[in-house]
């Protein structure tokens, strides 16, 4: 029996309606990822099958795999069929198709989440260890979420979206469903690559952009109080408590202009943006179509260019109002959903309760972020529960470390170079920055002190503090830790003036670190800054 037998004979007995089609001739070849089987939406070209995207009229069999399916064929993988979805990938529900509608694989009366149903299905019953599918508004994250999978969404452009019917051009991502981030990471590996013929496509940067740690030690969470379901907040205030057991610094943030982000890919000019994609496909009614996702393509018709400019306007606002957060942390920690609709919810009102579902996903391709779905056990109703760390673009390695250490997978250990604490002007982003960049420096992670020190701040040159022992702040304050090359640690102490010096600095962890601190006796009448988080704080409060 081939891989693709193999799969939908699984898929036979599951009894679901997963699997749409399987290939004739699949098989393993060489490389990497050599005899894996993976899945592959319906909305994205496999050689030999028609690509659907759930509406029954498109059956034109393609004759070239989408690029991301071909790279992953040429390392070794081997698809084994296409799988349901939410009609033209509009969708967080999973029930918008006239192929059969997948359920949650615990409970058969709640939804699967979509639009990328079938393929977090196939995943979740053991059916295939990896399967594609895509997120525009987080049709990726939403059914691993719902099904206790990882879902790996990378940052915009990385992957080739050549050979997938478009949703949004501008922010459609195929992404990863597995049930572990190794697997995730090992078919990443393979799909990200530059694709010239693709206008959307960019390649990954050599070098973490500025701000970036390597170590993601720090997560954002809401300061505000979430609307969020009885079941849902419970699990999400058990999911930022194993945050904080697995040593993260957790940190309340103002995600207000994030959310409000939210309501402009639907209530916004990206609407044309689908319509312009398939458009032609929906102005006929019939049984073909799914009545919900018609009504919501077609409403993009009436949209015009200025509609597009003021929502461009608007959302460059609120990407400005966003960067201050990625200042004093490494990732969001966000739930997926509000709840876990039934069936009957979403029959009662389609749009509404799927418009519920995009709450914290809608934003992060209009704010251009990365993602990744991560379980976090289950509800106290025993629905799988996940909840999704969020960072800037091309920010997706160490995103990956932060999700494996999430799962209790084994962490890639970076190289090693000579490190030191940061406290003041060398914070990423202020006036002395500059300083550890040119010398070869990268953010390796956001710390914090151990208790007892004071900040003082120097009365003369460049406004900075100085660390001092003392009787400081139990909890210390907001630092960085920072990589040079042992040459750079040289060049930065021959720059250091009195009444600072690199010394010894005691970290949170107990451990003593190389760093900035200040002689105390030089700073007898220095304005004393403790009753702040850190430096950062102080210059911005």
């Amino acid at each position: 029996m081939t891989p693709a037998e193999q799969a939908l004979e699984l898929a036979r007995k599951a009894g679901l309606p997963v699997f749409l089609s399987t290939p004739e001739d699949a098989v393993a070849g060489e490389g990497p990822l050599a005899g894996m089987p993976f899945a592959v939406k319906d909305n994205i070209d496999v050689a030999g099958l028609p690509s659907t995207a759930a509406c029954p009229t498109l059956t034109e069999v393609k004759t070239v795999h989408a690029r991301v399916v071909q790279l992953l064929v040429d390392a070794g993988a081997v698809p084994v069929g296409k799988t349901n979805m939410d009609q033209f990938a509009t969708g967080l529900v999973g029930t918008r198709s006239p192929f059969g509608v997948p359920t949650s694989v615990a409970d058969s009366n709640r939804v699967s989440g979509g639009s990328s149903s079938g393929s977090a299905v196939a995943v979740a019953l053991g059916i295939v260890p990896l399967a594609l599918g895509t997120d525009t508004a987080g049709s990726g994250r939403v059914p691993a979420g719902f099904n206790g999978l990882v879902g790996v969404k990378p940052s915009r452009g990385l992957v080739s979206t050549t050979g997938v019917l478009p949703a949004c051009r501008s922010l459609d991502c195929v992404t990863t469903l597995t049930r572990d981030v190794a697997t995730a990471r090992a078919a990443l590996s393979a799909m990200i690559a530059p694709d010239p013929s693709n206008p959307w496509s960019r390649a990954k940067p050599v070098a973490l952009p500025p701000g970036v740690a390597t170590q993601m030690t720090t997560v954002g969470v809401p300061r505000q109080v979430l609307d969020l379901d009885a079941d849902t907040e419970t699990a999400w205030s058990r999911a930022v408590d194993h945050a904080r057991s697995l040593g993260l610094h957790v940190v309340p943030v103002d995600v207000s202009p994030f959310l409000d982000a939210t309501v402009l890919l639907y209530g916004g000019p990206w609407v044309a943006e689908r319509y312009a994609a398939v458009g032609d496909l929906v102005e006929q009614d019939g049984p073909h179509l799914d009545p919900t996702v018609a009504g919501i393509i077609r409403a993009g018709a009436s949209l015009t260019a200025a509609d597009a400019f003021r929502a461009f306007d608007a959302l460059a606002l609120l990407r400005q109002q966003t960067l201050p957060t990625w200042d004093r942390i490494d990732a969001l920690l966000l739930p997926i959903t509000p709840g876990h609709p039934t069936l009957a919810d979403v029959e009662r009102d389609p749009v509404g309760a799927n418009s519920r579902l995009g709450t914290f996903t809608n934003f992060v391709n209009l704010l251009d972020l990365c993602a990744v779905a991560v379980p976090a056990g289950r509800r106290d109703d025993g629905l799988p529960y996940g909840v999704q760390l969020v960072a800037p673009a091309f920010a997706d390695e160490p995103l990956l470390d932060l999700a494996s250490r999430w799962c209790g997978e084994p962490v890639r250990v970076p190289d090693q170079m000579s490190t030191v604490v940061v406290v003041g002007a060398h914070l990423s982003g202020l006036p002395l920055n500059e300083q550890l960049v040119s010398r070869g420096g990268t953010l390796l992670r956001r710390d914090r002190t151990a208790g007892g020190y004071r900040m003082l701040r120097v009365p003369t040159g460049v406004p900075r503090p100085a660390l001092v022992a003392g009787d400081g702040p139990e909890h210390g304050f907001a630092v960085e830790v920072w990589q040079l090359p042992a040459q750079g640690i040289g060049e930065l102490a021959d720059l250091i003036g009195p009444p600072l010096s690199l010394g010894q600095v005691r970290m949170s962890d107990g451990t003593s670190q190389l760093g900035f601190v200040g002689n105390a006796s030089a700073l007898v009448d220095a304005q004393d800054l403790s009753g702040f988080d850190g430096w950062r704080d102080a210059v911005s409060g």
